[in-house]
């Protein structure tokens, strides 16, 4: 049976739960990255985790969750999410900030309190950028990354990745500055443009974006 959790603990197990959820293949360097440690830190922390029982280290060094530390994990994202949608639609914070606050406080704040908070906005169904809370379905069909969308096609805006949550904040930032967020209506413009750049236009406003920040928001068509 795992040992209590500590917030170090709550660190990794959330941070498995976040990059296995993108589809990716969870390894010690993809940590060690994303949470801003070093290499030796991880493989101790790994080891730790796993002695208590919170994950299996497979021989390829992959990294999955037990059946307790998912159990945590969900509980922590839920946590998140449902803080991160009242940091924003309650408090007015915007999505960086709300990312950056929720983080702060989903590991001590109680199952109670998150479920009044949850109550009172009448029980959402994502986070501001569209991540489902754990527990619920997801208000929206089959997606596409907005670096594959054919230019022309008319798309909203679902969901933007965890990983540019983590990753690249200031996409968020940059995002919420020219007022796209969920819900956003976007087309690709057929449009010359360097290596790597992707023309949009968002309510009939031009603007540019990266392919690799393309990549990291999901759209839905029809």
């Amino acid at each position: 049976m795992p040992s209590t959790h500590t917030e170090t603990v709550d660190k990794y197990l959330e941070a498995i739960y976040y990059i296995a959820a993108e589809g990716e293949v969870v390894r010690p360097g993809r940590l060690a990255y994303w949470l801003s440690v070093s290499a030796p830190t991880v493989s101790d922390a790994l080891a730790r985790l796993k002695r208590d029982g919170w994950i299996e280290i497979g021989p390829d060094r992959s990294v999955t969750l037990t059946e307790s530390g998912r159990s945590t994990a969900t509980s922590l994202v839920r946590h998140h999410r449902i803080l991160e949608r009242w940091l924003t639609d309650v408090l007015n914070f915007d999505w960086a900030t709300a990312d950056i606050e929720a983080d702060r406080i989903s590991s001590s704040i109680s199952d109670a309190v998150v479920d009044q908070i949850d109550a009172s906005m009448g029980s959402p169904a994502t986070c501001p950028h569209g991540n489902v809370i754990p527990g619920r379905d997801a208000p929206y069909g089959v997606l596409v990354a907005l670096a594959d969308l054919e230019p022309g096609l008319p798309a909203t805006v679902r969901r933007i990745s965890e990983v540019a949550e983590h990753d690249a904040p200031a996409l968020l930032s940059m995002l919420a500055e020219h007022a796209i967020h969920e819900g956003s209506e976007v087309v690709v413009a057929d449009s010359d443009l360097g290596p790597g750049e992707l023309a949009l236009s968002v309510r009939g406003e031009p603007f540019v974006l990266s392919l690799d920040a393309a990549q990291l928001i999901w759209v839905e068509t029809g």
